[in-house]
């Protein structure tokens, strides 16, 4: 029995209740002007008083309500109404956004249409039902209502079974009513995920969304893994440099000391750029103001080991984008170098600009024994190779049989033609 009360007067169902209600309000102005319409089709009938007019005042609100849904905010207005008061079941997620695609227009448009046609069916019971359910209830109290009784009814009401009857008959009508306000809320609460929840194109759009972001911020961690990784090394080789010779040498721990400066300096300056996009409200896709190959002099010169450079071509031909990334590769490279290569042994650098391609070639002594492993690193090369992959471009990097590591890249340097559909 409690569980039966619950269903039909529980918090659940009295939000249901209410949202049945909305849907009357909603079906309102549509039923004046079904009103106005059997009315010029049906002049002299009382809209009010005959349920044949009301029936067909119903019957032309629904179509213009279904119309009028098909608007995309109208999607976003019926979530959350839904959300709110329709108690959905657990796991079943409705649609964000307006409704772009044609099937989520025609869903949700069969949505408000069932909203607002159940809505009114309820909300009129309830204004009709409930007050004679009151008086019914009274009867036997109450002399006053016995005696405004319509004189067809009197007759019946001077009979005490049925007085003894009318509370009971009362209570069952509000039960009734309970009862399809129930059933109601709960076939919308049923409907809702289906008509409202996410059209294959939204989650297709929302996969989309998903991959763009995750692109964003695999190439956000690219940027700060390459900057910051490689003044992190540069600077701790030019402090441990430094910090050895600090009472020998005092004017070459001087000259670490202002190329720790300058390389900091830098690398604070590309880690602003970097977080200015993750602090951007948009999708954080804009351009990163990275260096390109014009400002590969000065990595060479303050990259902390010595290295052997070779042009074929000229690198301030290379555009923008193939030149910023051509950078971080072979900053990449050279970290590399600093962090597992032989000390003091230089490495050599050769890149060649071609008329279709850009292609870079490090080369690094390898030590004796393999560097141990780092936690949380290895990320160095992958990075190099989703660069170069962005482009259209390949990498290969690896030891070879004379004792060298080589990081070898391939970049086009006019952005690959797309496949016609």
């Amino acid at each position: 029995m409690t569980a039966v009360m619950v269903r039909l007067v529980g918090r659940r169902a009295r939000l249901r209740w209410l949202h049945l209600i909305v849907g009357g309000a909603l079906l309102m102005p549509y039923l004046l002007v079904g009103t106005v319409v059997v009315g010029l089709y049906a002049p002299g009938t009382n809209a009010l008083t005959s349920l044949s007019a009301q029936l067909s005042a119903y019957a032309y609100a629904l179509p213009m309500a279904a119309v009028t849904a098909l608007l995309p905010t109208a999607r976003l207005l019926s979530v959350a109404a839904a959300r709110a008061l329709c108690g959905l079941p657990a796991g079943r997620p409705l649609a964000d956004g307006p409704a772009g695609s044609r099937q989520a227009r025609v869903r949700t448009a069969a949505w408000f249409t069932l909203h607002v046609g159940l809505g009114g069916i309820i909300s009129g019971m309830t204004l009709a039902l409930v007050p004679f359910a009151v008086c019914v209830t009274a009867l036997p109290f109450v002399p006053a209502l016995r005696e405004s009784a319509a004189p067809n009814v009197r007759p019946a009401l001077d009979h005490t079974w049925v007085l003894a009857l009318a509370p009971p008959a009362g209570a069952a009508m509000l039960v009734a009513l309970a009862g399809c306000a129930a059933a109601a809320g709960a076939l919308l609460a049923d409907r809702a995920p289906v008509l409202l929840g996410p059209t294959p194109d939204d989650r297709l759009a929302a996969a989309e969304r998903r991959a763009a972001e995750l692109a964003v911020r695999n190439r956000l961690a690219r940027e700060l893994h390459d900057s910051v990784g490689h003044a992190l090394s540069a600077v701790t080789l030019q402090a441990g440099a430094a910090r050895r010779v600090l009472d020998s040498d005092p004017e070459f721990a001087r000259q670490a000391l202002t190329a720790i400066e300058e390389t900091t300096r830098r690398t604070v300056g590309e880690l602003d750029a970097v977080l200015g996009l993750l602090r951007q409200d948009g999708d954080g896709s804009g351009a990163l103001a990275g260096p390109g190959l014009d400002a590969l002099g000065g990595l060479l010169a303050r990259c902390g080991v010595p290295v052997r450079y070779e042009a074929d071509g000229d690198p301030g031909t290379v555009p923008g984008p193939v030149s910023a990334e051509a950078y971080r590769i072979v900053q990449e490279g050279l970290s590399n170098a600093l962090r597992h290569g032989v000390p003091g042994s230089p490495v050599r650098l050769r890149i060649g600009v071609g008329p279709r391609e850009l292609t870079l070639v490090l080369d690094s002594a390898l030590p004796p024994r393999p560097p141990v492993a780092r936690p949380g690193g290895g990320r160095g090369l992958a990075g190099v190779a989703e660069r170069a992959l962005l482009l259209g471009g390949a990498t290969e990097a690896g030891p070879r049989d004379d004792g060298v590591w080589r990081l070898a890249a391939r970049l086009p340097l006019r952005a690959p033609a797309k496949e016609p559909r």
